[in-house]
Formats: C-alpha cells, structure tokens, sequence
C-alpha cells in the first residue's frame, strides 16, 4: 500500500535569489510537496499520532522559507532534510519550489526545481 501526505500550491512570500534585491524585496513562492509515510495505523484508528500531519509539514516549510538564500536548490534541500529529520516515519520527500515571475525576462507563471530525497538506511 502507498502513503502520501500531500500539500498542493503552498504559496508563501519569502527572500530568495541570486540577486541581493531579489533577498531585499522577496517574492512569492510556490510548493508542492508529497511525504511517502505508513499511515496504516491512522486508517484504522482515526488517531493523529499514526501519520505525519500537514500542518507540521507546513510549519517546517514556512521555517525553512524565512531563511534567505541564494538558490531554491539550497532551500527545497533544506526543507527535505528537516521534514525527514522532524518525522522518522517519513520515508521519501518530493518536493516542487517555484518562484513566481523571476526576473529573468521571461512572462512565466514560475521557475524553480524539483526534488525527491529518500531516507537512507544509516537514518533508519
């Protein structure tokens, strides 16, 4: 059986680019993300401590967004690593950052990256 907590366009206003003024007046940014778990124990108990809830997902994301940085490689990277440090039952992390209407002389809805970090066994 396959489990995913799921959080669809997350959108958040934060400081991140290459450009110091992309960090001074920010922008805003969209997320996707899906955390592979076993939430067996929730479909049978209606119990919150058998899953990873989203809301916490969403408090590590909007932790990790209000830190400024240079490239979104870093930031998806940073926000990957914690959820799986934060939640031991998460077992993979796909993630989806854009940022909307770069300044890179193109009308686009957004560019960005995707991850997908997995648990490795040394973490458990």
């Amino acid at each position: 059986m396959s489990h995913k907590v799921i959080i669809r366009q997350l959108r958040l206003y934060a400081y991140h680019g290459v450009m110091e003024q992309e960090r001074k007046v920010g922008a805003y940014f969209t997320i996707n993300i899906e955390v592979d778990t076993d939430f067996t124990y929730a479909l049978q108990h209606d119990d919150l401590a058998g899953t990873i809830s989203y809301a916490d997902l969403f408090a590590i994301i909007q932790r990790e967004m209000a830190i400024p940085s240079q490239l979104l490689e870093h930031v998806a990277g940073r926000i990957a690593r914690a959820i799986l440090a934060e939640h031991p039952s998460a077992h993979t992390v796909h993630l989806t950052l854009l940022k909307e209407n770069p300044p890179m002389g193109a009308d686009c809805q957004g560019a960005g990256v995707e991850i997908q970090v997995e648990r490795t066994k040394a973490e458990g």
